[in-house]
C-alpha cells in the first residue's frame, strides 16, 4: 500500500520504517528540514534498538522515503498517518493539540480523491471529531475517513511490539475502512495480534485507559514495597504471588524508581484533565499521579539514610539516568530530581549511562560524565543503580570501586542481598 506517515519523532519513525519492512511504500514527512536531511543520510534522531539497521535497509530497496513535501506525499499515498507530538500544557496539564490541528488544516489543502486518515498521536477523546470537522471545511466528506489507531509502543522494544503486539485497535464504524486496514496489518494478524474495532472515540480512550492502568501498577508495587521495607518483607514474593492470579498479572509488578518517559506521565495527567472536561472525578489517577511525584523524594531521602546524611565532598555514582534502559529518554527520569538534590546536599555525582552523556547535567560542575563503568565506579562512596542497562547486571563492584566501605543502593533490584552480604558489600535493595 502507499502510506504517509506525517511526522518523523519517536511514533512516526517506527510507524513508517516498520509498515517500509512489511513492503509498503512510505512516505514519512516533516517540516524539520535538518531532520529529514539526516535522515536521508541514514542518520536516526532517536536511539532505538535495531531501527537504524531497519531504516537503512528500507532505505536503500527504495520503500522509505524522507521529505518535506507535504503535498506529494499525500497526493501519492492513499493512507495517511498522522503521527506528531501531543505535548501537555504545563498550566493546565491539557494536551496541546495545535501540531494535530494544524496537519488537519495542512492536508485538507491536498486532498483530490478519497484518503484514509489515521491518527496514531495520543489524543484526548473527541479529538478525532474536532479532526473531521477541520477537514470537512475544505474537503467533500466522501473524499476522507478519520481513524483513531493508537500505538502501544514501549521505548526500547518498539520494533519489536510494532511487529507482535498484543492487539491492533481500530476506531471506526466504517466498514469498509475496517477491511482495507484489516488488510494492511494482516502480515501482523497472521502472528497473533488481535484486531480490535471499535468506535473512534473509545479507541482514543483505550489508550489513556492502558496507559493509566499500567501507572497504577506500577505505583501500588512501589508504595507495597515502602511497607514491605519496614516489615522486613521481600517484595518481590508479594508480587510473585500477586501475579500468579491471572486477574492480575505479574507484568508492571516490579517495584524501582517513578515511572517516566514521555507517555505515562502524560497521559495520567491528560486523563484527569479530560474527566474534569466530562465532570467526573478519576480520583484513582489522581492518587497515581501524586504517588509517583511523591515517589522521588522518596528515594532520595533514602539515599540520604544511607549515608547518615553525610553527603558533603562525597562521590556518587549513578549507573543509568534514563527512564529506563535501551532508550536516551530523559523525560520525567527520577535522576532529574535527585541528582540536583544530592548536589545541594554537597555530593560529587559522577554518572554513566550506555545511550551517552546528557545534556541535561552539563550546567552542574560537580557532575561528570563516564563511558568506562569501572571508571565512573572507582573510588566511589556509593553507586545507585538506577536504571537496569544489561551492562550493569554483572558488574564485580569490589575489583571495580577499589575503595573499602562503599555501598550500593540498587533502585532495580539487579543483584542477590545474600550474594552482596556474603562478600561484604553494604548493599541497600528496594522493598526488602
Amino acid at each position: 500500500m502507499k502510506i504517509c506517515v506525517i511526522g518523523t519523532g519517536y511514533v512516526g519513525l517506527v510507524t513508517g520504517v516498520c509498515f517500509a519492512d512489511l513492503g509498503n511504500t512510505v512516505r514519512c514527512v516533516d517540516t524539520d528540514v535538518h531532520k529529514i536531511k539526516k535522515l536521508n543520510y541514514g542518520s536516526v534522531p532517536i536511539f532505538e534498538p535495531g531501527l537504524v539497521e531497519l531504516a537503512k535497509k528500507c532505505y536503500k530497496d527504495k520503500r522509505l522515503i524522507f521529505t518535506t513535501d507535504l503535498k506529494k506525499s499525500v497526493s501519492y499515498s492513499d493512507i495517511i498517518f498522522v503521527c506528531v507530538g501531543t505535548p501537555t500544557v504545563k498550566e493546565t496539564n491539557s494536551v496541546n493539540l495545535k501540531y494535530v490541528f494544524k496537519v488537519a488544516r495542512d492536508i485538507s489543502k491536498y486532498i483530490k480523491k478519497f484518503k484514509i486518515i489515521i491518527i496514531k498521536s495520543t489524543i484526548p477523546v473527541t479529538t478525532g471529531d474536532k479532526v473531521e470537522k477541520i477537514i470537512n471545511s475544505k474537503v467533500r466528506r466522501k473524499l476522507f475517513e478519520v481513524v483513531s489507531n493508537p500505538e502501544f509502543l514501549r521505548e526500547g522494544e518498539a520494533i519489536r511490539d510494532f511487529k507482535y503486539p498484543d492487539r491492533i485497535i481500530i476506531g471506526t464504524e466504517n466498514k469498509r475502512i475496517i477491511k482495507i486496514l484489516a488488510n494492511l496489518y494482516d502480515p501482523i494478524i497472521k502472528k497473533g495480534a488481535i484486531y480490535f474495532k471499535t468506535s473512534r472515540r473509545s479507541a482514543e480512550l483505550i489508550k489513556y485507559a492502558s496507559n493509566a492502568f499500567l501507572a497504577t501498577k506500577i505505583s501500588f508495587i512501589n508504595e507495597l514495597a515502602n511497607l514491605c521495607e519496614k516489615i522486613g518483607i521481600n517484595t518481590e514474593d508479594i508480587a510473585l504471588g500477586m501475579g500468579l492470579d491471572k486477574r492480575i498479572g505479574s507484568r508492571f509488578l516490579r517495584t524501582g524508581p517513578a515511572y517516566g518517559g514521555s507517555c505515562f506521565p502524560k497521559d495520567t495527567k491528560a486523563l484527569v484533565t479530560t474527566g474534569e472536561k466530562f465532570k467526573v472525578n478519576l480520583s484513582i489517577v489522581r492518587s497515581v499521579i501524586k504517588s509517583n511525584d511523591n515517589r522521588r523524594s522518596f528515594l532520595t531521602k533514602r539515599i540520604y539514610e544511607i549515608m547518615s546524611n553525610k553527603l558533603k565532598n562525597k562521590i556518587i555514582t549513578f549507573l543509568g539516568v534514563t527512564f529506563k534502559a535501551n532508550t536516551d529518554d530523559m523525560r520525567m527520569s527520577s535522576s532529574l530530581s535527585m541528582i540536583p538534590n544530592l548536589l545541594k546536599k554537597g555530593a560529587i555525582i559522577r554518572y554513566c549511562d550506555p545511550s551517552g552523556k546528557k545534556k541535561e547535567f552539563d550546567k552542574y560542575s560537580k557532575v561528570s560524565f563516564y563511558s568506562n563503568v569501572p571508571k565512573a565506579c572507582m573510588k566511589s562512596d556509593l553507586i545507585v543503580i538506577h536504571t537496569e542497562w544489561n551492562e550493569f547486571k554483572s558488574l564485580e563492584f569490589k575489583k571495580i570501586v577499589k575503595k573499602n566501605n562503599f555501598k550500593i543502593y540498587d533502585m532495580r533490584n539487579l543483584y542477590s542481598s545474600k550474594l552482596m552480604k556474603k562478600n561484604k558489600i553494604n548493599y541497600f535493595s528496594i522493598g526488602k
